[in-house]
């Protein structure tokens, strides 16, 4: 008689089954993992893929020719790059890359011994990075330009002022990329059909746009709150408008302290207040004397009055950007005339202040000497005034009736309307120079002419080169010129408070000519002269022989190069 089968019985039953199963699954599934061994060892491991193409389990001679025939468009199309918010991308052949077939099927391996791995690989695609080949000389070009472009530079933030307006322009974080990372991931990632991501190191800006927002809550918004207006005489204002604060108000930024300066360019207000105010202004005018039928004639003198912008403008940023008024007076100061109509009429020329003569000079040459000594002959330079010959004289061209004379080019002889005229201004030169009137400009020529002293001579050109002298006397004197037996002579006439002496330095420093070769009709040749160093003093005394002043003027003259014509 059988017994009942008992609980225990049935669940010790139910264990055994399950093993049983479980041992057959196990069976099966090692079976089946050794005969995919067997079958497939050798070959490419089930799941691998390149640049998106599947080569599992295929030969690897097979796998070769597949990836060949299937990338053969992707590996010449545009590798894409990017690195943050930058993207940049380049040909295979400018990078010099070009696919290792063999070694990249070679590199996918064997197939797994680990079984969890084995399994996984029949659920899974695994991307394996291309094996490249590649030239040195053109990666690192492409390498190098790859790093630049995704690279950019942090910039702080700005304020600018526009139409009234104040407009943050924000910081910009910056960016870098390693270069060897970019070598890395280009030869093995460049077949990746998404492209490549490389990360990038951020550089945050020294200056972030909350300090540039406190600048414009600030100072910026106090500068653009109201035009600024500098009340004048006459009813006449200068006024600086909001929409014109941005040509005087800039913001300089400062990284090392992380700060945005305002900047209050006061000498730009000034014009723009000027723009209105000149004609508040009255500019002085002194006495002039001039002649008409032998008898003198004179214009009185005006005194003149103008602004005192220093005072004026004395506390101006803290108008523009701080607490204070932006409307205020502004302060004028007299300019009184320096030549009154009294001392015009008391004035006296008897006497030879300074002289001087030159000659030597061309018919051609002559005929602008004697028009511009014409020109001058008679200007009045009161006490105080500047005198300028370019100034007086005007333009001198064939309209004005110069001719083209000898000039000196670049050391050798030349010709140019208006030639001559340097002589011209040499005589004046050394005339003011006797009379002890101040050099306010003078140039000396770059090669020395026999005919004048040396370091004590002046050229012209007109719009460039000038001859300026100011009146430090204080009488007025008369330019007179006397043209004739080929000779100019300058005298200025006045009253002589002054004595002058001059001091020749000697020669030092002597260089030698070089030699060149010009064509044409109108070369000259020449055996060139050398170069050297000279000096003048000049010595002022007044009429008691006590010294007043002394001033040594140092001339460097290069060598005149020696000229052959062919």
């Amino acid at each position: 008689m059988n017994k009942p089968a008992t609980k225990t019985t049935t669940h010790r039953r139910g264990w055994i089954i399950a093993l049983g199963v479980l041992l057959g699954v196990l069976i099966a599934g090692g079976v089946a993992f050794a005969l995919d061994h067997a079958v497939n060892g050798d070959k490419v491991p089930r799941g691998v893929a390149v640049g998106g193409v599947e080569i599992g389990r295929m030969d690897r001679a097979d796998a070769q020719a597949t990836l060949e025939r299937e990338l053969k468009d992707k590996v010449s199309a545009p590798i894409k790059i990017r690195a943050g918010e930058l993207e940049t991308s380049v040909l295979p052949g400018e990078a010099g890359i070009t696919p290792n077939w063999k070694a990249t099927v070679d590199s996918t391996g064997k197939m797994s011994y680990n079984p969890i791995t084995w399994v996984m690989d029949f659920f899974r695609q695994r991307e394996i990075p291309i094996s490249s080949d590649a030239d040195p000389q053109l990666l690192d070009a492409a390498v190098h330009r790859i790093t630049e472009d995704l690279h950019r530079e942090p910039a702080d933030a700005s304020i600018n002022l526009a139409e009234g307006k104040a407009e943050l322009i924000p910081a910009v974080t910056g960016q870098s990329v390693d270069p060897r990372l970019v070598e890395v991931d280009l030869l093995t990632g460049w077949l990746d059909p998404e492209g490549i991501d490389l990360e990038a190191k951020e550089n945050p800006p020294a200056i972030g746009d909350s300090v540039a927002q406190k600048i414009i809550n600030g100072p910026a918004k106090r500068a653009l709150s109201a035009p600024i207006v500098l009340h004048g005489q006459d009813g006449i204002d200068g006024v600086i408008p909001p929409e014109r604060i941005g040509e005087i108000l800039h913001f300089h930024p400062e990284p090392d302290t992380k700060k945005i300066q305002p900047e209050v360019d006061v000498e730009a207000a000034h014009g723009i207040l000027n723009e209105a105010l000149a004609a508040t202004e009255q500019e002085r005018q002194n006495a002039r004397i001039g002649y008409s039928g032998g008898q003198r004639v004179i214009t009185p003198h005006v005194d003149g009055l103008k602004i005192n912008w220093e005072e004026s403008l004395a506390d101006f940023p803290e108008r523009v950007i701080g607490e204070s008024p932006k409307e205020w007076d502004a302060s004028y100061v007299e300019d009184p005339a320096s030549f009154t109509t009294e001392d015009a009429q008391h004035a006296t020329f008897d006497e030879v202040v300074g002289e001087f003569s030159t000659s030597g000079f061309a018919a051609a040459s002559g005929h602008n000497i004697q028009l511009t000594a014409a020109t001058v002959n008679g200007a009045i330079v009161a006490p105080g005034e500047v005198f300028s010959l370019n100034g007086y004289t005007g333009p001198r061209g064939t309209a004005q009736g110069y001719v083209e004379s000898g000039i000196i080019l670049n050391g050798h002889a030349d010709k140019a309307v208006g030639g001559g005229i340097s002589q011209f201004a040499t005589t004046l030169y050394n005339a003011a120079y006797f009379a002890g009137m101040q050099d306010v400009a003078h140039t000396a020529h770059s090669y020395y002419i026999s005919r004048y002293p040396a370091g004590r001579e002046a050229t012209v050109y007109e719009g460039a080169i000038d001859l300026q002298f100011k009146n430090t006397s204080p009488y007025p004197v008369r330019i007179d010129t006397y043209f004739g037996d080929g000779a100019i002579t300058v005298k200025l006439m006045g009253v002589k408070t002054v004595s002058v002496e001059s001091i020749n330095g000697g020669r030092w420093a002597p260089t030698q000519p070089q030699r060149i070769t010009l064509s044409g009709s109108d070369c000259v040749p020449s055996g060139g002269a050398p170069g050297f160093t000279t000096s003048d003093t000049r010595i002022i005394r007044d009429l008691a022989g006590n010294e007043i002043s002394r001033n040594t003027t140092t001339t460097v003259y290069d060598p005149s190069p020696i000229v052959r014509c062919e």
